[in-house]
């Protein structure tokens, strides 16, 4: 599928390049002022602009995509795939985020220093590095950038390659000259880009099936009743269609806790980490948390489950 890109595409797309650049020029000068400026935004963020900034990282071009094929494989319960990690973010809210304040250090893996000692502590250290940059990071960063690739190349006709090397090349330039400031700025503005076309997109998508009642009545004949397809929880009978009641359980008792997902580790670490450490105080940091589970559990999906 190609379409031919229209001066308007190629302004705004322009612009935007312009906007991430011209963000890591401005912050470059305070961003390289300290090392605390360049990691953490100098612990000065407020709790809304870090955690928009903790969504907004969440927030990839392969997100909407993969919650969309749940609904349409599950309905609207099997968003519990992680949901169920909402757990763990809470406990991260009323437990640890104060802590991870207060523990004044730069980054999660210098709270393995901190925390334990001798060589062991020295091998979990090189362990959890090379175990997150390698085999974890890399997966999660081909996805992302595969969605990417994908969409361009559908949307504007871009190549995968030239896709790849032109948004990796600019995100370089930025990040490497502002730091923590131009990622929190930058993410602020793409979340509110990318939040408002969701739900433009959903709003024209109810427009184009009727509306709600419309699109209920479709649900009726095409899956032979909206009920089963959009109710939150599963279906606890034993021919469950959507979610069988079984999975549902070892999601809300056993994964959440079981299993890393980036953003909901128990107690808080990697980027969500960085956030907290970069936030004024310790107030600060609790409500930035409690702002991202909101924004990215109870607020955001909805757009892209109406689409689906």
């Amino acid at each position: 599928m190609e379409r031919e890109i229209a001066f308007l595409d190629i302004l705004i797309i322009s612009a935007y390049f312009i906007f991430v650049l011209a963000v890591g020029v401005i912050y470059h000068k305070k961003a390289t002022s300290s090392v605390a400026n360049y990691f953490i935004s100098g612990r000065s963020l407020p709790w809304w602009l870090a955690g928009t900034s903790m969504v907004a990282t969440t927030f990839a071009a392969d997100t909407p995509l993969a919650v969309t094929n749940m609904v349409i494989s599950h309905g609207v319960a099997g968003n519990w795939l992680w949901w169920n990690m909402l757990l763990s973010g809470m406990l991260t809210v009323f437990f640890f985020a104060r802590l991870w304040r207060r523990a004044g250090i730069l980054t999660d893996v210098e709270f393995v220093t901190l925390r334990y000692s001798g060589k062991p502590a020295r091998f979990l250290r090189y362990f959890r590095a090379l175990y997150l940059a390698i085999p974890i990071n890399c997966m999660i960063i081909a996805w992302v950038t595969t969605a990417m690739a994908k969409v361009l190349e559908v949307t504007l006709g871009w190549g995968r390659v030239e896709a790849v090397v032109v948004g990796s090349l600019i995100t370089a330039v930025y990040v490497t000259l502002s730091g923590l400031w131009g990622v929190i700025m930058t993410d602020f503005v793409q979340f509110i880009m990318a939040i408002g076309g969701c739900i433009a997109l959903a709003y024209y998508s109810l427009q184009r099936v009727g509306g709600i009642s419309g699109l209920t009545e479709r649900l009726d004949v095409d899956f032979g009743g909206a009920y089963e397809v959009t109710r939150i929880y599963p279906d606890f009978t034993v021919d469950a269609v959507w979610l069988p009641v079984s999975a549902f359980f070892i999601y809300v008792g056993v994964q959440w806790w079981a299993s890393w997902y980036p953003g909901a580790e128990p107690g808080g670490g990697g980027y969500v980490a960085q956030r907290m450490l970069a936030c004024k105080n310790e107030k600060h940091s609790i409500w930035a948390t409690l702002w991202f589970n909101i924004a990215h559990y109870a607020l955001r999906p909805w757009p892209w489950i109406i689409v689906a």
